[in-house]
């Protein structure tokens, strides 16, 4: 089993309810963790510099000036996550819908499988709505399609392990969405470039009285616009696609 430098990213925005805990537990896992404030208003800004002034050099804090989305959030995450010379990333949001007790099992699969990425793959409890539920296999569908495959089981789940290489490297090649969208469209990249997925169950949970970011308009005309940009660049990679796939 080979020696990875991972740490934690985790995007804030107006999200303090589970902060102290969540930062606690990663640091429990002995994870240096990378904190990104999206411009938060609330009481997020103190909690983060007083995370950072408790683990000292094990937390740093980024911040954007003004909201920019989920999407910009872990993208600087994990340019900065290269700049420190981390080999993996740790994506775990802050709302406390993920069950943290599984990070370890996210960090054996990095572990086993390097080149891979982790993506987790929500077992959800009674706390989904029917709406929220069904919605999300729009965005499946899409991505199965991009992807000319099912090797990416759940795109939207932002429970995963990065491999900070290809992922940065994607980055750097693709604008990609702000938002929501960068959940999906950054797996989708990586699975034209060659990266293997491992898809991780994990219980997901809304929490009661929760605060949801989601902007019905704004937020699935974005991924409309990220599904059929990506559809284009699927038709443009069709022959490679269709040969991988037959190839296997």
């Amino acid at each position: 089993m080979c020696k990875l430098r991972i740490g934690a990213v985790v995007p804030v925005y107006n999200h303090p309810r589970h902060l102290l805990r969540l930062v606690h537990h990663l640091r429990e896992q002995d994870l240096p963790v990378i904190l990104i404030d999206d411009g938060s208003s609330d009481e997020c800004p103190a909690l983060m510099a007083q995370l950072q002034h408790i683990h000292a050099d094990h937390v740093h804090v980024l911040r954007h000036p003004c909201n920019r989305g989920k999407g910009a959030a872990v993208r600087s995450g994990l340019l900065q996550a290269e700049s420190l010379g981390w080999s993996h990333v740790l994506q775990v949001d802050a709302d406390g819908q993920h069950h943290w007790p599984d990070v370890p099992r996210f960090v054996a699969q990095a572990q086993q499988h390097p080149q891979h990425m982790v993506i987790g793959k929500p077992v959800f409890d009674a706390s989904v709505s029917k709406t929220r539920f069904y919605g999300r296999y729009a965005t499946h569908i899409w991505v199965w399609i991009n992807t000319l495959s099912t090797d990416i089981q759940d795109s939207m789940c932002g429970f995963r392990v990065y491999p900070v290489a290809p992922a940065c490297a994607q980055i750097r090649r693709h604008n990609m969405d702000e938002r929501m969208g960068f959940d999906s469209e950054i797996l989708v990249y990586l699975h034209w470039y060659g990266v293997k997925f491992i898809n991780l169950p994990t219980p997901v949970t809304y929490p009661s009285g929760g605060v949801s970011h989601f902007l019905p308009w704004r937020d699935n005309l974005n991924l409309s616009r990220t599904h059929a940009k990506l559809f284009f660049g699927m038709l443009w990679r069709l022959p490679m696609l269709l040969s991988r796939r037959l190839g296997r």
